[in-house]
């Protein structure tokens, strides 16, 4: 089992850890802990580099099962190694990942319309809703809206759960469809103090603040009780 630092701690930019295997085909590595985050929930995954004897592998994908795709050959089983995050792409993945689910909070808490769908990259992310229509004045009022919750300096949380404790809190899931495996024993929730309060696996910085002044760059109809609402940060 890897131990997976980035879900109780997205602040880790270096590590320390061994290959614990191999994959030839993928040119990729498992680590004994990784602070490398996969991807999933719509956020992509981390890049960086492993420095190992001397050496500098790049890792340009981390792939389900936490393997880590590098560039050149591969280090051998048993291999102690420094991992080193690409902290400026990662953070800005936090701030969009967070202010994704300001967005989520607020629509969710002003009109509960449930998420069928969304997506991000660093400084931008969509989500789309279950809303029937979609007008300017609706788009400005969400817009002032995130941005007095980024003001308002909420804490942000996270907490590893038994499933069954998780599924007691109301609203947990937020999206139409549940996207929780039932195989899973534990459940990751972040909590936005008074706002939102949600399963999810991805990287979060620890306060609304850091998020930073959020607009909403466009707005769309995706069908007829589909809508989806873009969002950009400041770099």
């Amino acid at each position: 089992m890897t131990e997976l630092i980035y879900q109780t701690d997205s602040y880790v930019r270096e590590f320390d850890a061994r290959v614990t295997g191999v994959d030839a085909d993928q040119n990729a590595v498992l680590l004994d802990r990784t602070a490398f985050y996969p991807g999933g929930g719509g956020q992509p995954n981390d890049v960086g580099e492993l420095h190992a004897d001397g050496r500098v592998f790049p890792v340009t994908k981390v792939l389900r099962g936490n393997l880590h795709v590098i560039e050149g050959e591969l280090p051998a089983v048993g291999t102690e190694v420094r991992g080193v995050l690409d902290w400026e792409r990662r953070y800005r993945l936090m701030r969009t990942h967070t202010a994704m689910h300001i967005l989520c909070g607020v629509v969710w808490r002003d009109y509960h319309a449930s998420v069928t769908g969304g997506n991000m990259e660093p400084l931008k992310g969509r989500l789309d809703f279950e809303f029937e229509r979609m007008e300017k004045e609706l788009v400005a009022e969400i817009e002032a809206a995130i941005n007095a919750e980024v003001a308002a300096a909420r804490n942000v949380s996270i907490r590893i759960l038994p499933r069954e404790e998780a599924f007691q809190i109301p609203d947990l899931i937020r999206t139409k469809i549940n996207l929780l495996p039932e195989g899973i024993v534990e459940v990751r929730t972040v909590e936005i103090e008074g706002l939102d309060l949600q399963a999810d696996g991805g990287t979060h910085v620890a306060n609304t603040r850091e998020v930073g002044p959020l607009k909403i760059v466009d707005y769309m109809s995706k069908g007829r009780i589909n809508k989806r609402i873009t969002v950009g940060l400041e770099g």
